[in-house]
């Protein structure tokens, strides 16, 4: 019977080390995925911050371009297109920030590893596409504005 019990024993102490093991990789990759969506988010949230002001400028600008005479007003025409279309974008930006940010939870998925991953992979791709939209919204209008 002991000949039996030791290698079972055996086998169920490299079964559990190995699950554990794996576990710790999981975490590990989780850790790692977490760092990198709040890097993104860190890179993008304060330059959104930038937005509203933006959005001021821009809103001031369309107004300033309604007051003009007939003639002026065909020739801006292809401006006053292109900043209803950087509105449209900075507005978007900010949006999308801000849905983000209130849909993400930091504590998804905290018991069960796998889904944790899957969660937050699924995360980096969001955040990736907010800071895109917050970076392009921004040099869009630092090249239209700064004229």
């Amino acid at each position: 019977m002991k000949k039996i019990l030791l290698p079972l024993f055996a086998i169920c102490l490299l079964a559990s080390c190995k699950s554990g093991s794996a576990n710790n990789e999981q975490e590990d990759k989780a850790n790692k995925l977490q760092k990198e969506v709040l890097a993104e988010h860190d890179i993008a949230m304060p330059k959104s911050m930038k937005i509203p002001d933006l959005q001021k400028e821009v809103t001031r600008l369309l107004d300033s371009l309604t007051g003009l005479p007939e003639k002026a007003k065909e020739a801006a025409a292809p401006l006053k297109t292109k900043l209803e279309g950087l509105k449209d974008e900075l507005s978007y930006a900010e949006t999308a920030m801000d849905k983000w940010m209130t849909e993400f939870d930091l504590d998804s998925f905290k018991k069960d590893a796998a889904k944790r991953i899957q969660y937050l992979m699924d995360e980096k791709l969001k955040v990736g596409k907010v800071k895109e939209a917050v970076l392009n919204g921004l040099a869009k209008a630092d090249s239209l504005l700064r004229r």
